[in-house]
């Protein structure tokens, strides 16, 4: 019941609103006095909040010449009232926004950091779903998964292409890494890489990982990153061509000499 309570002060009801109509839906053709009992509401605040209630719809009033009861109104008209005035209030909401929204006539680059797993991905779907003309990406079969119902949706419009690992059943225009000592390894964190259009991007760790992302639409960023995700293509492409054992041995013995592992 308390989280019932919680709920519908979230939809704009005060506790005791809440806590009066809770009552009267499980106890109709009460007195005030009943209602009070019934949900714990002060006999000094029963009848100000019963009169609220009446006046916003929620409560029926019915006044005899012995008594004065009360009843709540059927819950699926509640909700039906409840649905509506939530859609009213986005739908006025969201205009009110859009005109508020200063469209810039240059965009401003920058990188911002955005936090949080849910964020996260709900960033990334909002990229994919407002993709015009191409989505390059590179990740990890964590994150992939989150995204799957996405990426092949957008796929079905506009071109998609980079490279994941250990994704099964992946698009064709995605290309599969290659598992190599590096990526086995327990210790080797998971990223992902989204672009889309080459003009936004979001890319850090998987949130499994690390829940910080960060976004940006500054140029540099996009060209260096959109580079490193065709690089690291154009290798596996190359390796498996070619399917040179001792090409990729030079290029694991290479990679560590350059980092110094």
């Amino acid at each position: 019941m308390e989280l019932l309570i919680a709920q519908l002060k979230e939809l704009g009801f005060t506790e005791y609103e809440a806590k009066a109509y809770t009552a009267l839906v499980q106890n109709s053709h009460v007195s005030a006095y009943q209602v009070s009992k019934n949900s714990g509401i002060p006999r000094a605040r029963i009848y100000d909040i019963l009169n609220v209630l009446v006046e916003k719809g929620l409560v029926l009033k019915e006044e005899t010449a012995d008594q004065t009861t009360y009843s709540s109104i059927p819950v699926a008209v509640f909700l039906q009232q409840i649905e509506q005035r939530w859609q009213s209030n986005f739908t006025s909401i969201s205009d009110q926004l859009e005109k508020l929204e200063v469209k810039e006539q240059e965009a401003e680059h920058k990188v911002v950091t955005l936090k949080g797993k849910e964020a996260i991905v709900n960033y990334c779907q909002s990229l994919l779903q407002k993709a015009e003309k191409k989505v390059l990406l590179s990740m990890w079969e964590d994150m992939y998964e989150k995204l799957r119902e996405d990426i092949h949706e957008v796929a079905q419009r506009i071109s998609v292409h980079g490279i994941t690992l250990y994704v099964d059943e992946n698009i064709a225009s995605i290309d599969q890494h290659r598992i190599t000592q590096y990526t086995r390894n327990a210790s080797t964190p998971h990223w992902f890489i989204l672009s889309i259009d080459g003009q936004e991007m979001i890319y850090g760790h998987s949130p499994s990982n690390q829940e910080t992302a960060f976004i940006t639409n500054d140029p540099v960023h996009i060209y260096l990153l959109e580079d490193y995700i065709w690089h690291d293509v154009l290798v596996n492409r190359l390796l498996t061509r070619d399917d040179d054992m001792e090409l990729e041995e030079w290029i694991t013995k290479e990679r560590k000499a350059f980092f110094v592992e």
